[in-house]
């Protein structure tokens, strides 16, 4: 980790192991392709048991309160934004468009000096190392909730849209 200074602006550097992304990747259940930019690791996930649902799911349905009541991660559905963490999801789609069982996890390496996790919590590698473990095995097992917005789509339990997503 290292601090950067870009004009009057102080940033947070992660310097992320790519050999550690995808031991901790392949540890949860998942086979991925590793994107780095200077500013982002991009990993395109897939699960290794092709028949294994991934828990995205829409959290305003009112059948999928069970899931919501314990899910751990929140995923802002206009943005992408994994809420209160450096982390983002998109979809994966197939040449037609349609919805693969898939996602695309962006972790920004550059953050603000001052961004904190829940709690208070300051950001290291290792930490967000268990994010990206957690937020995988709760894609897996108990499910991760997608909040509003038609940019991510939901892959588990109703997904189709029906009436007004009041």
């Amino acid at each position: 980790m290292q601090f950067l200074r870009a004009g009057e602006q102080q940033l947070i550097f992660l310097e992320l192991e790519r050999d550690m992304v995808s031991g901790l990747v392949k540890q949860a259940g998942f086979e991925c392709t590793v994107e780095e930019d200077g500013r982002r690791l991009v990993l395109e996930l897939t699960p290794t048991v092709s028949s294994d649902p991934l828990l995205l799911f829409d959290a305003a349905d009112p059948a999928n309160l069970g899931w919501f009541s314990r899910c751990q991660f929140y995923v802002d559905g206009r943005t992408g934004a994994v809420l209160q963490t450096p982390m983002g999801i998109a979809n994966c789609r197939d040449s037609e468009g349609r919805l693969k069982q898939g996602v695309k996890l962006s972790i920004a390496k550059e953050l603000p000096a001052g961004f904190h996790l829940p709690g208070q919590q300051a950001v290291t590698e290792q930490v967000v190392y268990a994010l990206l473990y957690n937020l995988l095995v709760a894609l897996r097992q108990t499910g991760v909730a997608v909040c509003g917005g038609p940019v991510v789509a939901p892959l588990a339990g109703r997904t189709e849209r029906t009436g007004s997503r009041n």
